[in-house]
């Protein structure tokens, strides 16, 4: 019995591994293919990076991202975080997006199932800066970044 669940155990961890891997290795090629294209000046498409800080528990990491304007006026947002500088996750948010000021405001949630929940963002845009606050059942805190350099 101990082996059965040692082998299920084994290939559970092997099939995470495998979904945690091909999701990165996807978003580091399209990471690296957006670089050829600059980042619009009057709009928040393309790439960003910088740092995610839970205000729940301290912790933080490198935090990537790719935005793209969607066909229905959205805006399809990549995010990529490091955590403990060898773990990474990856989520999607379709964004809705309003101009405010000079800024785009925007709001957008996402359903990342158990035992996650449902991550709610908010947060303002420049050309050069994003900021959002995240919030689920049992964390928050918030994401910062720039424009990355050539």
């Amino acid at each position: 019995m101990i082996q059965v669940l040692r082998k299920q155990f084994i290939r559970s961890v092997a099939l995470a591994a495998l979904v945690v891997l091909s999701g990165c290795s996807t978003f580091n090629r399209d990471w690296k293919a957006a670089a050829a294209n600059p980042n619009p000046a009057n709009s928040i498409e393309g790439r960003w990076e910088g740092r995610w800080l839970s205000d729940h528990n301290g912790h933080n990491g490198r935090l990537r991202a790719l935005i793209r304007r969607l066909d229905n006026g959205q805006y399809e947002t990549r995010f990529h975080a490091k955590y403990g500088g060898i773990l990474s996750f990856g989520m999607q948010v379709n964004l809705d997006v309003k101009p405010a000021g000079g800024l785009w405001q925007f709001s957008g949630q996402a359903d990342l199932g158990k035992p996650y929940g449902v991550y709610r963002y908010e947060g303002k845009a420049s050309g050069t800066n994003f900021f959002s606050t995240y919030k689920a059942s049992f964390d928050h805190g918030t994401f910062q970044m720039t424009r990355p350099q050539p």
